[in-house]
């Protein structure tokens, strides 16, 4: 009999309307990566590989409902995650789709 884990990650705030471009999209494909760990990631406050001025600052931008920014290694690739301040929309891009 195998077990599974089940990891809970909570929701630290809320995404509002998710859209991704289409190169973070390809990224994600070419990994046979849905979008929904990253997010996921993303929404509980594991701000993925940023430098510690970024990962300080997010967790500021908690508190104080300012825009949220997350990066993620996905084969090779950096695919970033930005929630705006007013948590109306996030969207998945490529560094250079910025």
């Amino acid at each position: 009999m195998g077990m599974t884990m089940c990891i809970h990650q909570v929701a630290q705030f809320p995404l509002g309307r998710v859209v991704a471009t289409p190169g973070a999209l390809q990224v994600l494909e070419k990994a046979s990566l849905g979008a929904l760990p990253l997010l996921a990631r993303h929404q509980s406050g594991d701000w993925g590989e940023v430098d510690a001025e970024d990962w300080k600052a997010n967790e500021e931008a908690l508190k104080h409902g300012w825009r949220l920014f997350s990066a993620y290694e996905v084969s090779g690739s950096r695919v970033w995650i930005i929630t705006e301040a007013n948590r109306s929309s996030t969207t998945i891009l490529l560094p250079e789709e910025y």
